[in-house]
């Protein structure tokens, strides 16, 4: 407080002003001019009668510059998830007008992709009562040589079974997938049109518009009481 009421005491005695700083130990220190290494460390500008004009903000270190950036970069990603999640949310409601529409949607897409699955299934089962039939012609010749026709056809029907395994397996997941997305949007239509109640109710606007051709959900009626 000292420091601070002789250097204001003598302030009225420059008469461009005063500047204020601190520099990297703590001290503070007061100049009619700044010095040069001094200029990015930030200073109060005082007038002649001791007054703050305005305050010069310290010049960003390294990691905040670093930080700012990633902050930036963050507020942008934000922004274009938001956007994806808006775009998304309109197809959606222009894809469908009822929940039933969704089911419909995907009890279409995995009649197509089960019509493969169980083709898949009843070959791998055919495949399979050859294999078993080879299997016991073999246990009939009791020790003698296979005929080379058996052995080789037997080969075949091993690698071709591995095959129909790997396609049923991926069929399934591509069932499960099926299932999973429309069940994504199943829950994602809800909330929208939940939410879109909810502003309807209140008057607001929602975030989400409607669908064209189709109309914004009512609210329902304001209870009345009963006499």
């Amino acid at each position: 407080m000292l420091g601070l009421g002789l250097a204001l005491a003598v302030l009225p005695a420059a008469g461009a002003g005063m500047y204020k700083w601190t520099d990297e130990k703590g001290m503070v220190h007061y100049s009619d001019q700044m010095p040069a290494d001094a200029v990015n460390k930030g200073a109060v500008v005082f007038d002649k009668q001791g007054r703050p004009l305005k305050k010069i903000e310290a010049a960003p270190t390294q990691e905040e510059l670093r930080a700012r950036e990633a902050e930036e970069e963050r507020q942008k990603t934000s922004g274009r998830l938001t956007q994806e999640r808006a775009r998304k949310d309109q197809a959606l409601l222009q894809s469908y007008t009822s929940e039933q529409e969704i089911d419909f949607a995907r009890a279409r897409a995995i009649s197509t992709v089960d019509l493969q699955l169980k083709s898949a299934e009843t070959y791998s089962a055919d495949l399979r009562r050859r294999q078993q039939e080879i299997e016991k012609q073999k246990v009939a010749l009791a020790g003698k040589a296979v005929p080379p026709a058996l052995e080789n056809e037997l080969v075949s029907l091993n690698n071709e079974l591995g095959r129909q395994d790997g396609l049923i397996a991926q069929k399934r997941e591509e069932v499960a997938a099926i299932n999973a997305r429309y069940d994504n949007d199943k829950r994602r239509w809800q909330e929208i049109n939940a939410d879109q109640m909810r502003a309807a109710a209140a008057g607001i606007p929602a975030a989400v518009p409607p669908a064209a051709g189709k109309a914004p959900p009512k609210a329902p009626p304001p209870a009345t009481a009963s006499k």
